[in-house]
């Protein structure tokens, strides 16, 4: 993926975001950048359609650190995986084994919001990718192991595509970094026309 020079336009470009994932994938594209995570609640109101759940996450998770910024372009991204309701992170270990039952033979959407805000105001953009992401079986025990290994827990939907978890993958519709936790082909995309 090609290197953006975002610094000698913005001076400062901050990754809302503690996400190692997160973090990982943005280098691929972007060399220089802080992270300044932004300590706001994921929630929204009940009924609220998931790909506005998720901007209006990554919105507010921007906003927040754009605030505290004098200069600079600030990236914000919040993940949700989808399954007739939205399914954030576990809340414990049975929680987890619950949503990977649920998951099983079927597929799901998984959408990532992102938001770009400038400190000075001059940007406020807000868009959101979606993958189709197919299960297909596994066991009761399989459940249970990956629970145990403690990789489900900080994730939305229970588990991480890029972890052990991929060998019960059997289709991806779209891109695959959306479901890691940051759609890089609409990013880089929405970056360049900013610096054009």
């Amino acid at each position: 993926m090609e290197k953006m020079d975002l610094i000698s336009r913005w001076g400062k470009i901050v990754l809302a975001s503690g996400s190692p994932r997160r973090k990982e994938l943005l280098r691929q594209a972007v060399p220089e950048f802080v992270i300044i995570t932004a300590d706001v609640p994921e929630t929204v109101p009940e009924g609220t359609p998931p790909h506005l759940a998720c901007m209006f996450n990554a919105f507010r998770k921007a906003s927040a650190v754009a605030g505290q910024l004098e200069a600079g372009l600030v990236i914000g991204a919040d993940t949700i995986v989808y399954d007739r309701r939205i399914l954030g992170k576990p809340a414990d270990e049975q929680d987890a084994a619950e949503t990977l039952r649920a998951l099983r033979n079927r597929a799901h959407q998984v959408m990532t919001g992102v938001s770009l805000i400038s400190a000075d105001g001059t940007v406020r953009r807000v868009f959101y990718d979606v993958t189709e992401v197919t299960f297909g079986e596994y066991s009761d025990e399989e459940i249970a192991a990956y629970v145990r290994s403690g990789e489900p827990m900080d994730k939305a939907g229970s588990y991480a595509i890029q972890g052990s978890w991929r060998s019960h993958v059997t289709a991806v519709e779209g891109s695959l970094s959306n479901v890691i936790g940051l759609p890089m082909e609409m990013l880089v995309k929405e970056l360049a026309g900013l610096t054009g």
